[in-house]
């Protein structure tokens, strides 16, 4: 199992970042990325937040499992394991299906000085962050993939920070380019998961 959550790690990686690349360059002529441009105290956290609980879950983890570390007892069921391998690939596809529903406005973090369009259509019509709940789905799905005490934070670093980089970051930022439009967006759709998290204007 330790091989197969490495190469759904890889997988993540490659669709969900070197191929949403290259297919943005290709439609636009932008390749999307922006984490070379100047970045906030939120945005640093965030990032780190997110690196470190991907890293631990997709990389550390599976290496762990394969060096002897034992998993937690109460996970270790072939149940929960297939599971668990069945999220996370699940959950690679919906960032992939999520990125692509947000066509031109893609980007792989915020630009303070850019104005793209306001996505609510497809996934954006259930949830505001489609991209960010399919990420938290693939890294519990790794831990339950390889379920030991290296892995099981993993998915909860990421939640905090995807929760800095849009409560901190992203929101600000759309409230303050679309106004009006995207209070009433966020009034109506939750943050991560339908009805949860709504924005009351």
């Amino acid at each position: 199992m330790a091989v197969l959550a490495l190469v759904l790690f890889a997988a993540f990686l490659l669709l969900a970042g070197v191929a949403r690349i290259l297919i943005q360059y290709h439609r636009t002529g932008d390749t999307g990325v922006r984490r070379a441009r100047a970045a906030g105290p939120a945005q640093q956290w965030a990032r780190a937040a997110l690196i470190a609980g991907s890293l631990l879950t997709g990389v550390a983890a599976p290496v762990a499992e394969l060096l002897g570390l034992p998993a937690a007892p109460v996970l270790d069921q072939p149940g929960l394991r297939a599971s668990g391998a069945v999220l996370a690939a699940l959950g690679i596809a919906a960032v992939v299906g999520a990125q692509n529903a947000m066509g031109a406005s893609w980007r792989d973090d915020v630009d303070p000085a850019e104005r793209t369009a306001l996505i609510t259509h497809g996934p954006f019509s259930l949830v505001r962050n489609p991209i960010y709940t399919a990420a938290l789905a693939w890294a519990a799905g790794l831990a339950l993939l390889v379920p030991n005490l290296i892995a099981l934070p993993g998915p909860l670093l990421l939640l905090v920070g995807l929760e800095i980089q849009v409560r901190y970051v992203e929101e600000p930022y759309l409230r303050r380019v679309h106004g009006p439009a995207y209070v009433q967006y966020a009034a109506r759709t939750g943050r991560f998961l339908p009805a949860i998290g709504r924005r009351p204007g």
